[in-house]
C-alpha cells in the first residue's frame, strides 16, 4: 500500500513487478530497442510536457534545466540513440515513458523499508541519485518517500533504491497528472503487458488518501 498526500493534479498508478531470478541473472528478453519498434495505440498521441511540468510545479518546484521531468529526458534521448538498454525493470519502464510522454520511477522494493508515501517533499530536502555521489535538491517535489526519507520522483531516482542484479521486486510509480486523466492508467496496463510477456509477474497497489 502507499498513503498518497493530497494533491489537485496527481492521477498516480503504480504496480509491483516480481521477476523470476534475480535481474542480473534474468537476461533482458524485451530490451530497449525491440520495445520502441512497438505499435502502441493505447499511448498514440503526443502529452504536452507542459501539464507534466505544471503537476511538478505545483508544490513549488522548478522542473527546468537538469531538473526537468525524466519523461522529457527520455523524449530527447531516444531519437539520438543516447539511451540504450540497461535492464528488463528499467527499459520497460523507459520505453512506456517514452511512449506516454508520463515520467515513471522504478525501484527496487527490497532496498525501500515501509511505510511507502507520497507528498510533496518539504524544505531543505535533498538525495544523491547517481553512484558518483551527485545530490538533487527535492524542496517542493512530489517523491515516493519510505521510512528514511524520499527516494523517486519523476525527475531522478534515488540511488539508493535503484535496481540492481540482484534485484528481484520492483515497485513503478506512474506519475500522471489529471490534466491528461486515464494516461497513467493506460501506461500501466501496456508496462505490465511486456514484463508478463518476458516473463515477470505484476500485481496492483492501491494507492490510499489522505
Amino acid at each position: 500500500m502507499i498513503r498518497v498526500d493530497a494533491h489537485p493534479l496527481l492521477d498516480l498508478a503504480a504496480f509491483v513487478t516480481t521477476f523470476p531470478r534475480p535481474l542480473g541473472e534474468f537476461g533482458n528478453p524485451l530490451p530497449l530497442p525491440a520495445l520502441l519498434e512497438r505499435a502502441v495505440p493505447d499511448l498514440a498521441g503526443d502529452l504536452d510536457p507542459t501539464v507534466v511540468r505544471d503537476l511538478l510545479r505545483h508544490g513549488g518546484f522548478k522542473p527546468s534545466g537538469r531538473s526537468k521531468p525524466a519523461s522529457e529526458y527520455v523524449r530527447a534521448a531516444v531519437p539520438e540513440g543516447r539511451l540504450g538498454a540497461i535492464n528488463a525493470a528499467v527499459d520497460a519502464c523507459n520505453a512506456a515513458s517514452y511512449f506516454s510522454g508520463l515520467p515513471i520511477s522504478v525501484i527496487d522494493l527490497d532496498r525501500a523499508t515501509g511505510p511507502l508515501r507520497v507528498g510533496v517533499a518539504p524544505e531543505g530536502t535533498s538525495y544523491v541519485f547517481n553512484a558518483s555521489g551527485q545530490e538533487i535538491r527535492v524542496d517542493g517535489l512530489l517523491c515516493l518517500f519510505d521510512a528514511e526519507g524520499p527516494c523517486a520522483n519523476a525527475v531522478k531516482d534515488s540511488q539508493r533504491t535503484k535496481t540492481h542484479d540482484a534485484t528481484t521486486r520492483t515497485l513503478s510509480v506512474i506519475w500522471g497528472t489529471n490534466a491528461a486523466s486515464g494516461r497513467a492508467a493506460a501506461t500501466a496496463t501496456c508496462y505490465r503487458a511486456w514484463l508478463f510477456e518476458a516473463g515477470a509477474t505484476t500485481a496492483d497497489v492501491d494507492p490510499q488518501g489522505p
